[in-house]
């Protein structure tokens, strides 16, 4: 019988390297696909028309303060109206020195809603279509956005314990003057 290796027209050594190639272009591959990344996130600009008591169209962008927090809402909403009260204290609370509130009242009956606000000092305004609550990615309520300077800093999605110290420190710490943290 004749030796397979004398007869084989392939150097030797060429099955070794042709494996290690393989291994080592699998090993990239692998490390490419489990290598961590930054999530691309869409930056958002608030913008759109909500509509005011009187259902006069009212530019979102015209009523942002350099802080303000955009909560959205809705009277059938359970979760909501367990939240609002606490908002409604700490807007008040803050008026003077915090960022400026505005209710968002989302697929609801305006009237409803400006009686379960019951409050005639807080910006309450209606987005009957959820246009608005979209444009700011809105998925479930109660969700609230809290604009920095144009621009959207920090989103709190579900009911948010208003109270709570550590959430006040979070909402202090992007609306602090002068220097806040960039979003």
């Amino acid at each position: 019988m004749s030796d397979p290796a004398a007869t084989s027209s392939t150097p030797p050594g060429a099955g070794r390297a042709l494996r290690w190639a393989v291994a080592t272009a699998a090993l990239v591959a692998l490390a490419a696909l489990l290598y961590p990344r930054r999530a691309e996130v869409p930056e958002l600009r608030p913008g759109g028309f909500a509509v005011d008591d009187g259902g006069r169209p009212v530019p979102i962008a015209g009523e942002l303060a350099p802080a303000t927090l955009v909560h959205f809402w809705a009277t059938w909403c359970p979760p909501c109206r367990t939240e609002l009260p606490e908002l409604v204290r700490y807007a008040r609370e803050h008026a003077a020195s915090g960022p400026k509130v505005i209710f968002v009242a989302v697929g609801d009956d305006a009237a409803a809603a400006r009686a379960f606000l019951a409050a005639d000092d807080l910006r309450l305004l209606h987005d009957p279509a959820w246009e608005v609550a979209r444009r700011f990615h809105t998925g479930k309520l109660p969700e609230t956005h809290l604009v920095v300077g144009g621009k959207v800093a920090r989103t709190f999605v579900g009911a948010t314990a208003w109270g709570d110290a550590a959430v006040r420190a979070e909402v202090q710490k992007w609306t602090a003057s002068p220097a806040r943290p960039a979003p």
